[in-house]
């Protein structure tokens, strides 16, 4: 049978094996998971609830060995990776705290001689494919709310960190999940396309590129089914003449380079009022310079290796292609030591940039930020709406109400005030244009795995 290698970005060297499934594997799983399904359906909702509350608390108890398992297989530093833990638990519980308002049946006006109410069912069987740079955030926004809305789950995880769906399955079982209703498949692209192809499958939410989305449209072409597309991001931030730098710089420094800037909403373009600029850029630097790179197992790492050698060679060459066209760089390389090459990459500060260069309008998910300085709201705004991604975007000020009227000409899912990089799990993460389609978390993110079923009873 083939085999699927995860490569470790920290040596090198072989981090785990899995056999792919073959058809026969995969035929299993989806009908194991449709047998599940009446059954799991008819469970009460308490205890669902139950159960992934169980999980979490199971999943929390492995958080040390969870947090070295990210590392090892995507490079962040071990000092950050057991907050991903932290993160998955909160939002599996906020979501929990929402099902029975969320899931309850939607009671009408009384018509006499008639009941009522529309039901909220969820859609059969849910394929998750998820991504490598949070591997269990960006899963646990799916596979919960499916799961609580009486779906069952199979989950495909990206080939450099298939460890993190063995470990989710794990939990579950632990906590008393009946078997079929949650497992995993390793598969290749070609046998993921006939699996969203396949009519067992009832809907399916991907988290990944918009090369990705496209694969994953594409192969339900011939099917009527719900998809949820969280793609990339190549977001901004405005810094207005009132901010305060004290406080704004290290914030954006740390939403452009946190995980190596491998997130889709990390920052990666900032425009700074020209009354600050200069000042801005300065301190921006200063506090870039102040990462340490290096082994991220080592606790004082403040900033890991990318994913793969080839992904670290793909933003070196978007950098070169910057300078070349007229950007300044303003980190030394030098200064980060022989640590540098391989999938080990510096920080780097752009300025001189415009948006006639890919490194201000294409994704680079990398340590890697422009800046760009605006004479007013107006050009900010504009600039900022110049992208085929709207993730999210964050306004710097004491001005509430402007930030608030400038949020309301983003083209943008979430608008931030002095903060970036974050999800609450209380609100919707949702994203325009070309960074997806669809709506996971807050009170709205199980309808995504529900559809409404109307009951109109003569009595």
């Amino acid at each position: 049978m083939p085999a699927q290698k995860t490569i470790s970005p920290i040596d090198g060297s072989l981090f785990v094996e899995r056999t792919l499934a073959c058809q026969s594997d995969v035929d299993a799983q989806l009908q194991a998971a449709r047998d599940a399904l009446p059954a799991w359906k008819a469970t009460p909702l308490a205890e669902r609830i139950a159960i992934v509350l169980r999980e979490v608390e199971c999943f929390e108890a492995k958080g040390d060995e969870l947090a070295t398992e990210i590392t090892r297989s995507m490079g962040r530093p071990i000092r950050y990776t057991r907050g991903e833990v932290s993160a998955y638990a909160d939002r599996a519980r906020t979501m929990a705290q929402y099902a029975a308002s969320s899931l309850a049946d939607l009671e009408l006006p009384d018509k006499p001689g008639f009941k009522r109410y529309i039901r909220r069912e969820p859609l059969g069987l849910v394929l998750v494919l998820s991504p490598w740079n949070y591997p269990y955030l960006c899963a646990v926004n799916a596979i919960v709310p499916a799961l609580l809305a009486g779906n069952v789950v199979v989950i495909k995880h990206s080939d450099q960190t298939p460890v993190a769906a063995e470990r989710m399955v794990e939990s579950f079982r632990e906590a008393g999940l009946p078997e079929g209703v949650f497992s995993y498949l390793h598969m290749n692209h070609s046998r993921t396309a006939w699996v969203v192809a396949d009519s067992r499958v009832d809907s399916v939410a991907f988290t990944g590129s918009v090369g990705g989305g496209h694969a994953v449209v594409k192969a339900a072409s011939e099917r009527f089914i719900g998809i949820g597309l969280e793609l990339g991001g190549k977001d901004p931030a405005y810094v207005r003449p009132d901010a305060d730098l004290s406080t704004v710089v290290p914030s954006l420094v740390d939403g452009a380079f946190f995980n190596s800037g491998q997130s889709c909403c990390a920052v990666e373009r900032i425009y700074v009022h020209s009354s600050l600029y200069d000042d801005f850029v300065e301190q921006f630097a200063a506090e870039v310079r102040n990462y340490k790179l290096g082994d991220p197992l080592d606790p004082e790492t403040t900033l890991g290796p990318v994913v793969r050698r080839r992904n670290a060679e793909a933003i070196r060459r978007e950098i070169a292609h910057a300078v070349e066209a007229g950007a300044t760089a303003l980190i030394d390389e030098a200064q980060f030591g022989d640590v540098v090459g391989g999938a080990y990459l510096a920080p780097q500060v752009l300025v001189d940039v415009d948006h006639s260069m890919p490194i201000m309008t294409e994704e680079t998910f990398g340590p890697v930020v422009g800046i760009m300085a605006v004479s007013d709201d107006e050009q900010a705004i504009e600039l900022m709406n110049d992208s085929e991604f709207g993730l999210t975007a964050s306004v710097w000020t004491g001005d509430l109400d402007a930030a608030e009227r400038i949020g309301n000409q983003l083209e943008t899912g979430t608008v931030f005030m002095n903060r970036c990089d974050f999800l609450d799990p209380m609100l919707a993460w949702v994203g325009i244009k070309n960074s997806g389609r669809g709506c996971t978390l807050s009170p709205l993110g199980f309808d995504a795995f529900t559809r409404p079923k109307s009951f109109h009873l003569k009595l």
